[in-house]
């Protein structure tokens, strides 16, 4: 991977992160939780493109297509378990 290409996955996965948090809302701490998520979520879905050989939306070697949706879900998931509520 490429410094341009890691900047640019960068970038995107945290623009995931950030629009997700304006749609869903949330304090500070829940912006930061949705950065990483999709961060993890966007460098798996990389990572499994890369060792698949899928190539939908790739520009050069950075496969927008599969992190994209790896990233949306991981998104949803810490969304979800944030919803957790515990009773005293």
């Amino acid at each position: 991977m490429t410094l341009p290409g890691f900047l640019i996955g960068a970038i995107l996965a945290t623009l995931y992160g950030a629009f997700f948090h304006l749609w869903r809302g949330g304090g500070i701490g829940r912006l930061f939780v949705y950065i990483i998520a999709s961060w993890i979520g966007f460098w798996t879905g990389q990572f499994l493109a890369d060792r698949t050989g899928w190539t939908f939306l790739s520009i050069g070697q950075l496969h927008l297509g599969l992190a994209t949706l790896i990233s949306l879900i991981f998104l949803g998931l810490a969304y979800w378990l944030g919803r957790y509520e515990s009773t005293p």
